[in-house]
């Protein structure tokens, strides 16, 4: 592999490890000492755990196992190798935090709310804030939790569903399902809006980042200015013929896509190369292509 995809990798796993961990510290620290409901096999294991005490990352990593298996020929070895290690990194994460807030609280398998007693909305708040951001950096880096997240990426390799979505309907069978055990309607409550505010927060961090913005650029010096694009963003650019209406001269237009984080850096080369140069953005919604989202059919 070159050096570049090798760089690449390790910052992948980098920011799906720290995606992981917000996961892992949403749970232990806010939804599990609380008794939240959520969705997910993660909210499965959760309800195992408040009926029977069994820990979460046990039947966490047993049940993935099964969906690995299922997801392997599917999503491919690249795919399931990353989310491999997300589960084993998640179950880790789930046994050391729990028995880091454990420290010291002898005799007792009760994890501390560190909120105050009755502050369950305020858990769930917080909580799924946390797991909706680790979400979304683990997807947002080609890997994946494991679980019903699985299911929903098969779904979204093929159709034009986002992953929030996908998750909030089979999050939502999920939930409904858990008043049979706990037969508590505020627990219930809660756990719809843990489920929301997760996928909210998911859907929010992954559309913000992967944000497109397309600019025509007016100049009497594109090559320079496509030259610093390509050096300092690595982003092509397509040059378009042009005439002034009013002036009736030949103009270059440099047409750039390119992510919105980008954008600073794309008028800060512009006005430094052409400062007379008019500009226009706009937001482009389904960029699709070499240094964007895979076109799917």
């Amino acid at each position: 592999m070159r050096t570049i995809d090798w760089r690449n990798e390790i910052e992948d796993y980098l920011f799906i490890t720290f995606g992981l961990l917000l996961y892992a510290i949403g749970w232990t620290v806010f939804l599990l000492p609380y008794e939240i409901p959520s969705g997910g096999l993660t909210g499965v294991c959760a309800l195992i755990y408040y009926v029977t005490g069994l820990e979460m990352q046990v039947t966490y990593l047993i049940g993935n196992v099964f969906l690995l298996l299922f997801a392997m020929k599917i999503l491919g070895l690249k795919f399931c190798v990353k989310t491999i290690y997300a589960v084993l990194v998640l179950t880790f994460f789930l046994w050391a935090m729990q028995r880091l807030l454990l420290a010291g609280e002898e005799g007792t398998t009760q994890l501390p709310r560190y909120l105050g007693e009755n502050q369950g909305f305020m858990a769930v708040i917080f909580g799924s804030s946390l797991c909706g951001m680790g979400l979304a950096q683990c997807f947002l880096h080609q890997g994946s939790t494991g679980g019903v997240d699985i299911v929903a990426a098969v779904v979204n390799k093929y159709k034009h569903i986002s992953l929030g979505r996908m998750l909030l309907y089979l999050d939502i069978f999920i939930v409904s399902a858990s008043y049979p055990l706990l037969h508590d309607w505020q627990r219930l409550a809660f756990g719809f809006v843990d489920m929301f505010v997760c996928n909210m927060v998911l859907d929010y961090v992954m559309n913000y980042v992967q944000q497109s913005v397309q600019f025509f650029i007016i100049t009497k010096h594109p090559q320079e200015i496509y030259e610093g694009i390509s050096k300092e963003l690595d982003r092509s650019a397509t040059l378009l013929p042009g005439t002034g209406c009013y002036s009736q001269q030949p103009v270059s237009v440099l047409m750039v896509v390119a992510k919105k984080n980008q954008s600073v850096t794309i008028f800060r080369l512009v006005k430094a190369i052409d400062p007379t140069a008019f500009i226009s953005q706009t937001k482009a919604e389904g960029v699709y292509g070499e240094g964007f989202a895979k076109l799917k059919g």
